[in-house]
């Protein structure tokens, strides 16, 4: 089969589907993308794509998102016409994020090619982050502005001919009339890959030897160290932790910038905010800010992490925690909608006041406490990961029958094992 993969970012989503499906050898693979250092994959041949046009910074804010999308779909309809006009190229199928408008012209292309899009997020006015933490206000403009962002995905509902959204409450976040176009089914997680490890060891900066399962870890970790992950509250959590742990080290990974919501004022970005709130508490020499880290060394301080803390807002499921849970992680998170389907109190991990620093800290320093009373938590949380979200055996399949539905008899993925 001719695949065509569209993602901004490559390999976005699609990591895990596009190295099995290279993998196989069976397939013509291109993928589409704005990234120009794009991770290597045996058997795909990957193309960089130019938006056509970027509005200017003053440009009227209910269009503005509008005009970004149409810039990128053109962009992305143009390499496409290319690939075919070039390279005698044309896809059976096109798997491709709606969120940046880069389908939204697929159709005037090749309008007879099924497209799969990935509907991640629609935006609300309640019920997912915005109004949800009161650090973070709204104003009279903010209904109009969400609705305009939503134009991406209300003509994109139109173009694909499939829909896909990693959960359930991802998927309920669009109006009603797309639920029946759009299936559910996660990524997927390699449990198979990724495994506790008991001997699992690091080594940090500041400690004269490599720390490991033996040693008090708390951990932290998003992408970057923003609001819509909780870091500012997990901050808040911080001395109390300390205090009350007097071995405990907490390793942090995440990037200083922000990927969601509003940046914080402060020069040196959230952090430096937090720092400056709650710095004379902390005793920063068994604080660890490691940055955006390798994912092997990633999988060590899950592996060897007493306590991870997972916070968010009501907002896209972060792959973290599932890959933490298949490693048998006992995790704090935050009591809210996106979490609960994932996770259930007291049997696969515990969950806590988004809004309570001193619950947080609280939960924590009993697993630091007592880690032998929580430890079936760990093995509970990798059971239900490899039964709902295991790659191979659970999401793959789904993902495969979706675009067999699609396609005609003799252009069938043939279903593993």
């Amino acid at each position: 089969m001719n695949i065509l993969f569209v993602h901004q970012n490559m390999p976005g989503q699609y990591r895990e589907l596009l190295e099995w499906l290279a993998a196989t050898g069976e397939h013509k693979i291109y993928f589409l993308t704005q990234r120009l250092n794009p991770p290597k994959y045996a058997g795909v041949e990957t193309r960089i794509y130019k938006p056509h046009h970027k509005p200017k910074p003053d440009a009227y804010g209910l269009s503005k998102v509008w005009e970004e999308a149409t810039g990128m779909g053109f962009g992305a309809a143009v390499a496409a016409h290319k690939l075919e006009a070039e390279e005698n190229f044309k896809p059976d199928i096109v798997i491709g994020h709606i969120g940046w408008g880069e389908l939204t012209f697929f159709k005037q292309v090749w309008p007879d090619v099924p497209i799969i899009g990935f509907f991640e997020y629609y935006y609300r006015l309640h019920g997912g982050p915005v109004n949800f933490d009161p650090e973070e206000p709204t104003n009279a403009h903010t209904p109009f502005l969400l609705q305009a962002r939503n134009a991406v995905p209300q003509a994109n509902i139109q173009t694909v001919d499939r829909g896909h959204s990693p959960t359930q409450w991802q998927r309920d976040c669009f109006p009603e009339g797309f639920h029946d176009k759009i299936y559910v089914c996660h990524d997927g997680i390699r449990t198979d890959r990724l495994r506790p490890d008991p001997k699992a060891t690091l080594k940090l900066g500041r400690v004269d030897r490599p720390i490991g399962r033996d040693d008090e870890i708390v951990t932290y970790m998003a992408r970057n160290l923003e609001r819509m992950r909780g870091f500012h509250q997990f901050m808040r959590a911080l001395p109390d932790i300390l205090e009350a742990r007097p071995n405990a080290r907490v390793l942090v990974v995440g990037g200083n910038d922000v990927s969601y919501g509003s940046k914080s004022k402060d020069p040196a970005g959230l952090r430096g905010e937090m720092e400056a709130e709650i710095g004379h508490r902390v005793d920063w020499s068994r604080v660890h800010f490691l940055g955006q880290v390798p994912y092997a060394e990633y999988q060590k301080i899950i592996q060897l992490s007493r306590c991870h803390i997972y916070l968010t807002m009501p907002f896209v499921l972060s792959w973290s925690l599932l890959e933490s849970m298949a490693m048998e992680a006992t995790i704090v998170a935050s009591d809210v909608a996106p979490v609960r389907e994932a996770m259930t109190h007291g049997e696969t991990g515990l969950l806590v006041d988004f809004f309570n620093p001193q619950a947080i800290a609280r939960q924590v320093v009993e697993v630091l406490e007592r880690p032998q009373d929580f430890a079936q938590l760990g093995k509970a949380a990798r059971k239900h990961v490899v039964e709902k979200y295991d790659f191979l055996t659970k999401c793959l399949p789904e993902h495969i029958a979706q675009i067999n539905a699609l396609v005609p008899g003799e252009k069938r993925i043939a279903m593993p094992g």
